[in-house]
This record gives structure tokens, sequence and C-alpha cells, in this order.
């Protein structure tokens, strides 16, 4: 059997996956917060783990493997934006317009994350599934004395969990007091002290409980669904670094304090973040984009998935349009050889011991790239497999024939010149206006012009401008 070496976040080195049961190998990954389109960062952890979901089903057997990435769909973030559609008129009471956000959003997330090639998980759970048990799992916090009641809120108390609270993350207490932006309130024994439980409204998505109607915190969520899922102790849990802490750590202390022991998840996984163009991802420098944005530029999911896969899951991965361009061609170059054949009985071995050395998907391609050099298409496309790509699935846009529009860039640049010496523009208009029609984003700005294929691209609608 291969083995497995992961990095684990919790002991800070890697080492060998051993799991609690082989034959029930268990892994939970944090799924979004459904208020909009996810961007780009919020999918490398997904194809991420889509990767390494891949190779335990391999190694293990695809039966023996369960895999649960969940839905947080009760949140202020979604509140705000269904009482934003109430306010311009929206007919439905407030609760109606948060569930059909919601499920809007889910939609939405599941058509982009199947679109980069990700599987399905086995347990999809949304929060609002789950609350009798968070209810009850907080009951339990407070009967062991790790919570506490105040003013309709119930609190985790940090200090019952101050010996291991930050292991995950390398803090103490005290000095995460020091530098943390915390709620102050005054029901709060230790500003630390995170909500379990807090007051929700008339009009906003709540549920009965014992401290009075409203809903739970974020962190419970995790915690309730991991436990209902996988059982209270189970083999990998996984998410961006950002999460890290305060989420994970919180897990963490809920869920050890409800076990008694110090059990929940075994190996600790966290990607790096992404950027665009060298630069953090952000709205306000104007690089802040989803993957539904991509895909209506045009660029394959296939594509995305393999800019994300070049570059190993733990360091930093810097999106630019140089590498969307150079993935698009191996992957047409590794199609073509790839064509009308069947794949080889398993992935390459060299593949596979990059991915059993903790997810190294740029080393998987790297010997990839070796077996595209070689010629062996069986080899190759097994082992693309493994990862994810070349699949029948994803294969739709290679079927499209390169596009070069670098002829009409030259042809607008010209022409923009000749408008600035005359100051008629009447030809640039005329270009602009019919590459949009064929389904070209046209992006002009003083460092020149950019031609990008759209959705609906129709190279036979360029015959206008020959």
């Amino acid at each position: 059997m291969t083995t497995i070496n992961l990095h684990n976040t919790k002991t800070r080195k890697k080492s060998e996956f051993t799991p609690i049961d082989d034959t029930n190998v268990r892994l939970y990954l944090c799924g979004p917060t459904v208020y909009d389109r996810a961007h780009l960062g919020n999918a490398r952890p997904v194809v991420v783990f889509d990767v390494l979901y891949r190779m335990l089903r391999q190694v293990y057997g695809a039966a023996h493997v369960t895999y649960v990435r969940n839905f947080t769909d009760v949140d202020d973030k979604i509140n705000a934006t269904a009482l934003a559609r109430k306010e311009a008129g929206a007919p439905g009471s407030l609760e109606d317009l948060v569930q059909q956000r919601t499920e809007e959003t889910i939609g939405w997330y599941l058509a982009d994350m199947g679109s980069l090639g990700a599987l399905e998980p086995d347990h999809m759970p949304r929060a609002t599934q789950f609350i009798p048990q968070m209810v009850a799992m907080i009951e339990d916090l407070i009967a062991k004395d790790h919570a506490y009641a105040a003013e309709g809120h119930v609190l985790f108390a940090v200090d019952s969990w101050k010996e291991h609270y930050g292991a995950l993350s390398g803090r103490s207490v005290d000095d995460m007091i020091a530098g943390a932006r915390v709620e102050v309130a005054p029901y709060k024994k230790n500003p630390m002290d995170f909500v379990l439980w807090k007051p929700s409204t008339e009009e906003l998505p709540g549920w009965d409980s014992p401290w009075g109607r409203g809903r739970p915190g974020w962190h419970i969520e995790c915690s309730a669904m991991a436990q209902d899922l996988l059982g209270p102790s189970f083999d990998i849990h996984g998410g961006g670094n950002d999460l890290m802490f305060p989420h994970h750590e919180n897990e963490i202390a809920q869920s050890c304090c409800v076990n008694g022991d110090d059990s929940f998840a075994r190996y600790w996984l966290h990607n790096e973040m992404l950027q665009v163009e060298g630069k953090k991802m952000s709205k306000s420098l104007g690089n802040f984009f989803t993957v539904h944005d991509l895909l209506e530029q045009g660029i394959p999911g296939e594509v995305i998935r393999f800019v994300f896969l070049s570059t190993h899951y733990r360091k930093p991965m810097d999106w630019t349009e140089k590498k969307a361009k150079e993935a698009e061609t191996t992957l047409r170059k590794w199609r073509a050889l790839t064509a009308g054949i069947e794949p080889a009985a398993s992935a390459a071995a060299a593949v596979v011991d990059a991915l059993a050395d903790d997810i190294n998907t740029a080393g998987a391609i790297a010997e990839m790239h070796k077996l595209a050099a070689a010629g062996d298409a069986a080899g190759l496309l097994a082992s693309a497999h493994l990862l994810g790509l070349l699949t029948d699935d994803l294969g739709g846009w290679a079927n499209q024939p390169a596009v070069d529009l670098s002829r009409f860039e030259a042809q607008l640049v010209a022409a923009r010149q000749a408008a600035m010496d005359t100051n008629n523009f009447a030809e640039v208009d005329r270009l602009k206006t019919a590459l949009v029609a064929a389904g070209v984003e046209v992006r002009m700005s003083k460092a020149g012009v950019e031609l990008v294929p759209g959705a609906g691209f129709d190279p036979a609608k360029l015959e206008a401008l020959q």
C-alpha cells in the first residue's frame, strides 16, 4: 500500500498518515458561507482537498473514504443580503428571502466547483439541518463548566481550556488577548470567550432553545456537523490558513471539551492564500473576481484547476494571465497526445509518489511533463485522472480551436493611435463594436490593448474585421 505523508499543522511536521480505521478514512473541509458567489481564493481548498480525496480513494478504496464539506447557511452576511433584497421591494418575509438566497448561492457554488472538476463530497451538510445537535453540544459544554449563559447568549469559557487553547495556531491566550480584535461585551467573563449561541429576532432565522429564540455561533456549527457525520474523532480536518485562528482553534476547544479528552481531528491541513498578479486579491485593488467571472471570460475550469495544482498547497499561489495561457497550451498538447486512447491501469509511480508526499501536485505535474515528453500517453492519462485533469467532463473546451487575437489587438492599437492624432474615433468604435459582438472582451489601458475570448465567443463574427 502507498505510504502517504502529510504536513500536520498541529504537530508542525510532516509525518506518515495512519488512519484511525483504514476501512473508514474520514476527512472534513470547512465549506462556504453561502451569501454570494465563491471568489477564486474560496476555490483553492476545494481543489486541494479534491486531489487528496481522489488519492485516498485510490489507496484505501472509494467505499472506505468519507468526505464531508459543509455549507454555513445561517450567518449575518446572509441576513444582510436578504434584508437588502427586502428593502429593494422583493416579495416574501425576511426569512423567506434568506432561504431563497442560500438556495441560489448553494446552486452557484456547486456549479462553479463542478466546473473545476471537483467531485462532490459524500456529505454536504447545511448548518440549519443540525441545530438540535448544536443545542445538545452547547448544553453539554455548560454542564461540564466549559460554557455559560449570559443575556440570551451562550459563550465558551476559554479559561476552562486555557492550557490547551492556542496549540494549533501557536499562540498563548495572553498573547491573543493583547493582540486580538475581539468583540468587547459586558456579558463576557474573558475577552477571548466566543459565542456558541446568540439571540435572534422574530423576523430573522432563529430556533427555540433553553436560552431563548436564537441561532448558533459559527464555530459550533462545524463541530456539531463533524461529530454527527464523522464521530468524535476522525482523521483529517482542513481549510485555508486564514481559518486556523479563531475558527479551527475554537472548533478544537469546544469539541475536545465535549469529548473529555484531546481527540477530534488528528491531522490538520491548511492551504496558503491566493494572490493575483503578485498582489493580495481585494476589491480595492480591482483584482477581485469570482470563479464564475473567470468562467464567463472564457477561461476553462480545467485551466483554472491546472494553475491551482501547479503550486504546492502550502505555498502562496499567484494567479496570473500568463500562467493561465501556459496552462491552456499544456492541456491542449496533453489532450491531443491522449486523444482516443485508454488510460494505463494505474497512474505512474512517480506521480503517485509526488502526491503521497504531502499532496505535492506541482511535483506530480512535473512528472507528467516527463511522461508527455516520453510519449507515454496511457501513463499520462491515468496520472492526469488522479489529479482530476484530462477527464471527459472537463474536456469540452478543448474541442474549440485555440484563438489568436493578436492581429486584431494590433489593428485596434493602430486605430487608437491614429484616433489620438486626428481626434476621430470612428474606426476605434467600429472595431470595438465588432469585437464585442463576436464575444470578445476588450481591455484598453495606457499599457496597451488586450483581447480575451469571453462567454459566447464566435470566431465567425470576426469576419467583418478581415
